[in-house]
C-alpha cells in the first residue's frame, strides 16, 4: 500500500510536525497542508520558523532548515473523524521517530498526540512540552492548523516552539 504523502525525514532534523493525516485537499495535490484554510505554512512562517511563507508544493524544502513532516496514517485520507486509526499507525511513528531522532516531534493537533501516545481521548492534554518523549525526541503539542479547528487557533504554543527550534538551529550551526 503506496503512503498518500511521502516522509520528509532524515537524519539530524530539528523538528519534525505529525499530524494526523492528510487531508482530502492534501491528497488530491500531493502535498502537506495544502486545503486553503489551514494554516499550517502561514503558522511556521508567522511563528519564526521559515524565512517566508512556503507555499504546500514546496513542503520538501522544509529538510534544508532541519524540519520534516509526517503523518500519523499515511494510508487514508480525510478528516479525523473518516480516518480508522489503528496501533500500528502509532508504532509505525514511534519507529520513525526511533530511527531518525529528531530533536523535537511537533504533533499539530491533541488528537496526533493522544493517538501516538495511546491516550484516551478522555485524557487532559495541554498544549506545549509534554512529559513523555519517544526515545531522545521530545513531544510538542500545537494547536490545530486546520480550517476546522479554528475557534481553537492560537499562535502562542507555535511561537513557544519556534524559539527553541531557533535555540537548537543556533547551537547546531
Amino acid at each position: 500500500m503506496n503512503d498518500i504523502l511521502p516522509d520528509v525525514l532524515a537524519h539530524g532534523l530539528i523538528a519534525v510536525f505529525c499530524g494526523t493525516a492528510a487531508s482530502a485537499a492534501s491528497a488530491r495535490a500531493t502535498a502537506y497542508y495544502a486545503h486553503s484554510g489551514n494554516f499550517f505554512w502561514r503558522a511556521l512562517h508567522q511563528a519564526g520558523f521559515t524565512p517566508c511563507q512556503f507555499a504546500p508544493v514546496n513542503f520538501r524544502n522544509l529538510l534544508a532548515l532541519g524540519i520534516g513532516l509526517t503523518d500519523l496514517c499515511k494510508h487514508s485520507a480525510g478528516n479525523d473523524s473518516q480516518i480508522a486509526f489503528t496501533q500500528d499507525d502509532a508504532a509505525a511513528l514511534r519507529e520513525k521517530l526511533i530511527r531518525y531522532q529528531p530533536k523535537i516531534a511537533a504533533f499539530t493537533s491533541k488528537t496526533a498526540w493522544r493517538i501516538a501516545s495511546g491516550q484516551s481521548t478522555s485524557q487532559r492534554v495541554d498544549y506545549g512540552w509534554q512529559p513523555e518523549g519517544v526515545g531522545r525526541t521530545r513531544c510538542f503539542v500545537l494547536p490545530s492548523p486546520s480550517g476546522l479547528a479554528r475557534r481553537y487557533w492560537d499562535i502562542a504554543p507555535w511561537q513557544t516552539l519556534a524559539a527553541a527550534y531557533q535555540r537548537l538551529s543556533a547551537q547546531l550551526n
